[in-house]
């Protein structure tokens, strides 16, 4: 493997299983701090696969680089590459789409929690000097709740067996798996309208590709109003200003979200002024374990392109 070379364009996380590995293996490889879709057609001239986290790989990144042939994404979203434009320069992008399965799917639950059982703000309450039941009104039990989820992929699925667990009952709408069967028999594939009308808590797993907007006023207005929705999907998907105006106007009782249209959140979003609003960073991936694997399945996928065995996770 001595002579194999690769470049990471930006990464944020603990990479020392990637490093490992690679060190074992004899593959060289410098971690970069890209910012633009420029910074990496500056920086990465010269090999045949990068690896990447944040940085944008645009079109003008596929044709300046004329001798790149692989892409290995630090996580399972590719919203910010142009696949198109990676297939048309013969580019293969793969990403890690089971690095962080169960911490998604665990954070889609505690936020549901959080909001069904009302935590944060019953907090506030203690803090403020409250102790009564009613500082809590309404709550419901579980049990006699339905879940709605969007998106039946593996984080979808399992974020699904984890609210069976509590025994809710299991309803979702995935146009493709729908059609082509595989959802675990306890869950009820419906269409987009009946997940919105029954569902006491709505929780998204589906790519930002072909999503956008998917939920807007319209569909808010479609749910219970003392319904919850909660998405640590992509930023986008539930349009921000529709969510804002109808959690403000009690069309629905609350939302969470780990992620945002624009990241970090700005500042003056009128997201962060409600009270039934709960954000996180966008941190539903992470745990110690998970930033082990992610980065253990980037080296073992680069590995994979080097020695010309078949990649494990393509996406185009």
């Amino acid at each position: 493997m001595a002579g194999f070379k690769t470049l990471f364009t930006d990464c944020d996380q603990d990479i020392s299983a990637l490093d490992r590995i690679f060190r074992e293996n004899g593959v060289e490889y410098r971690l970069l701090a890209c910012r633009t879709a420029a910074d990496v057609i500056r920086e990465c001239q010269g090999v045949e696969i990068i690896l990447n986290q944040y940085a944008p790989l645009d079109a003008a990144v596929f044709a300046g680089l004329t001798g790149l042939r692989a892409v290995v994404r630090h996580g399972v979203g590719v919203n910010h590459i142009d696949l198109a434009a990676a297939s048309r320069h013969g580019v293969k992008v793969c990403n890690v789409p089971d690095g962080s399965t169960d911490e998604v799917a665990d954070h889609a639950m505690a936020l549901l929690l959080a909001l069904g059982r009302k935590i944060i703000p019953l907090n506030r309450k203690v803090r403020e000097g409250g102790w009564s039941f009613r500082d809590a009104v309404p709550i419901f039990r579980l049990s006699a709740c339905t879940a709605g989820v969007i998106g039946m992929g593996r984080i979808g699925s399992a974020f699904a067996v984890r609210a069976r667990s509590f025994g809710m009952r299991i309803i979702a709408f995935d146009e493709i798996v729908r059609a082509r069967g595989g959802a675990p028999d306890f869950v009820a594939m419906v269409g987009l309208d009946e997940v919105l009308r029954q569902s006491d808590f709505i929780s998204i797993h589906c790519p930002q590709d072909g999503n956008l907007d998917l939920i807007g006023a319209a569909e808010l207005a479609k749910m219970k109003k003392t319904a919850f929705i909660v998405n640590v999907a992509r930023g986008g998907i539930v349009n921000e200003p529709a969510l804002a105006q109808a959690l403000a106007d009690g069309v629905i009782a609350g939302a969470a979200a780990d992620v945002a249209l624009r990241e970090p959140i700005p500042a003056d979003s009128p997201l962060l002024r409600l009270d039934n609003f709960i954000c996180t960073p966008h941190i539903a991936y992470y745990s110690v374990t998970s930033v082990d694997d992610l980065a253990a399945k980037m080296a073992e996928e680069a590995l994979r392109f080097f020695r010309g065995q078949p990649l494990r996770c393509p996406v185009n």
